[in-house]
Parts: C-alpha cells; structure tokens; sequence
C-alpha cells in the first residue's frame, strides 16, 4: 500500500502541473484582461467587451498632442502610454507568459497565492473568508442526503418490487429532475416571502443581531438561514445516492453468502445488518469524501445569488468575469490539489472499510 500511495502522490505533481497550463494558456486568448477591465472602468464604459469590439474614433496611437503613441488594448484612447507600462508592470504583464507562468507556480508550490486585483486582500484571506458559506452548503448537503438516502434505499431494496418501492422511485425521479436553482426558487415563493410565507430569512448566513444572541441562538440562528438553501443543494444529490444504495444491497442479497445464512436460520436483521451491510457500504461510504467535494465544488453558484450568500462559488464567478487571475489560478491550484489528495483517500476510505481491498495487487 505505501507503494501505491506514493505514486499517487507523486502522480499529482504532473497532473496539477497539466491543469495549471491548460487554464494558463487558455486565458491568454481570452479577451478583456485586468489592464482592459481598468481601462474600461475609466473610460466610464462599464463594459470591457464593449470596448474589445472596437468603436469609431481615434485609437490610442492617433491621438495627437500629449496622446500616447502605441498600445495594445483596445478602448485605451488617450491613455498616456506611461500609465499602460505602469499598469503592465504592476500586474506582471511586462514579462513573457513563460516567465510569468514559472513565477506563478513557484509562488504557489509557496502557497503564496499573491493579491486580488481588484480587492487588495490576498487570495488566501479571501478564500477562508468566503469558506464557511461554501463548507456551510457541502457539509450540510452531504450529511442530509447520507441520513436520507441509506435507509430509503435500504428499504427499497429489502422491498423490492412492491409499492413502496414504486411510489418512492417515482418522487426521486422527479427531485432528480428539478434543477437545485429552480427548487431554489420554488422554495423562496412559497417560504421566503416570495408569495405566501415568510417563515425563512431570504439573504445571508446569519442574523444581523448575531453577536448579541446566546450560543443556543447563534445555533438557531445559523441553521434558521441555511435550512432553504442546504435543501435546495440536496434535492438532486441523494436521488443518485438512494439507488446507488438499493442497488448495492440488491447487488449483496441476491449473493451466495447470504441465502448461506438464511438457509441457518440466521435473523433477517442479523443478515442485512451484520453481513450485508458492510459489503453494500463499501461504495458508498469510502464515496463520502468525493461526494462531499462534489457538493462543495458545483452547482453552489446560483444557489448563493438567489439567497445572497457570500461563498466561493460566487467569488470564482465574480471573478472570472473581472479577469482576477490570481484569485481564478490561486483557488484552482489550490482547490485541484484538494480534489487530487481527495482522491487519495477516498482510496484509503476504501481500504480502511474493507481491508481486503488491495490497491498494488490490482495494479500489478
């Protein structure tokens, strides 16, 4: 096993590497830059794509006296060209992408993630600050769909074929039907003072009085404004997770091991609970840690702008469209290096679970 796990460990070093290139060398063919972004806002346009497309009138090199006399970045009219090199230069942009790129990921290896453009707060301050929204939404949402989902589809699988399975089958095809925003939505007319009640608060993670309200209240509190947006993050993640589960029992019942027991006379419980358990388990509960990147990661964008909560899926939104690259390669150097070490040990989960697993074996 210390084989193995080495090599994953070793094998994250290319693949990280690969990641960091591939988005690198994509954003240099994306247009609207950080310099076009501060020209933009400048020139009063409030739309850098606008000024991209190129508009009548002088370009920078055409403007006369006083005007500057080259640029590369359109909308720039009249921009002194001092102030473009000034601005190249505070951004690393005077540099060759080679150079800048090196640079780049030897900071990271540092986990020096630099400062945001725009927000003069450093990547990683930016990160923690924004983490407990997106931690608040993955955590909850994974925990509720396991509570939910292993004894529905338990159930379904020791009743197979009957009505409860054909009734339940059919409410979580329709929830995984739904997209989380729209239930989101659904859920903000009927309990968020959409239409009907207002039972839950609309924005935010916690109250404005938070500070003053008792440790009991603080709990009340915090869970009083997650409760619609952790629901509308689980409505289509336990609908896999609930078949995955009655198919593993099914998977496990119909084994040979099992009708062993029964024909001796073994209890039911003791057969489904003390032996097919753990073997139906295996996949589902070694999956907890990809399950729960999975939620942290995705589909977290929409449902933090409809409750207007401040996570990180909001910040990689805001600012891709910005162009803040280093909070864009400071969040995806550092949030790949967590999927990959996710990776490794949802296979130690795997190992731990059942320890006849054997990961060199298998390679070899």
């Amino acid at each position: 096993m210390g084989g193995y796990l080495l090599r994953r460990v070793l094998l994250i070093i290319p693949t990280l590497i690969g990641i960091m290139v591939i988005n690198f060398v994509l954003t240099q063919f994306v247009p609207g830059g950080p310099i076009e972004q501060i020209i933009a806002r400048m020139e009063g346009s409030g739309d850098v794509m606008q000024g991209i497309s190129g508009s009548s009138g002088p370009s920078v090199g055409d403007t006369g006296g006083g005007g500057v006399t080259s640029s590369d970045y359109a909308g720039a009219r009249g921009l002194p060209a001092d102030f473009i090199a000034d601005l190249e230069r505070e951004f690393g942009f005077d540099k060759p992408p080679l150079e800048r790129f090196l640079t780049m990921m030897w900071n990271y290896v540092r986990f020096d993630f630099g400062e945001s453009y725009f927000r003069s707060i450093s990547v990683l301050d930016l990160v923690l600050e924004k983490m407990p929204v997106s931690i608040s939404l993955g955590l909850w949402s994974t925990v509720i769909a396991y509570v939910i989902s292993i004894p529905l589809g338990i159930r379904k699988a020791v009743s197979d074929g009957s009505s409860f399975d054909t009734w339940t089958s059919a409410l979580i095809i329709v929830a995984y039907a739904i997209p989380g925003f729209l239930f989101a939505i659904l859920l903000i007319v009927l309990f968020a003072g959409g239409s009907y009640f207002q039972i839950f608060p609309l924005r935010g993670l916690t109250s404005d009085n938070w500070d003053q309200l008792s440790l009991l209240g603080k709990i009340g509190d915090y869970f009083w404004h997650i409760a619609l947006p952790v629901t509308a993050s689980t409505i289509s993640a336990f609908a896999t997770l609930t078949l995955l589960t009655k198919n593993s029992f099914l998977d496990e019942i119909k084994k040979q091991y099992v009708v062993t027991a029964r024909a001796k006379g073994v209890k039911e419980s003791r057969v489904l609970y003390g032996h097919v358990f753990r073997n139906a388990m295996l996949i589902i509960i070694a999956g907890f840690p990809s399950v729960f990147i999975g939620v942290f990661f995705t589909g977290s964008l929409l449902i933090e702008v409809l409750f207007s909560l401040d996570g990180l899926g909001r910040l990689g939104f805001e600012a891709a469209l910005q162009r803040d690259y280093p909070v864009i390669f400071g969040t995806l150097f550092f949030f790949g290096l967590i999927g990959l070490l996710v990776g490794i040990v949802s296979d130690l989960m795997y190992v731990f679970v059942d320890p006849r697993i054997d990961f060199e074996t298998r390679e070899g």
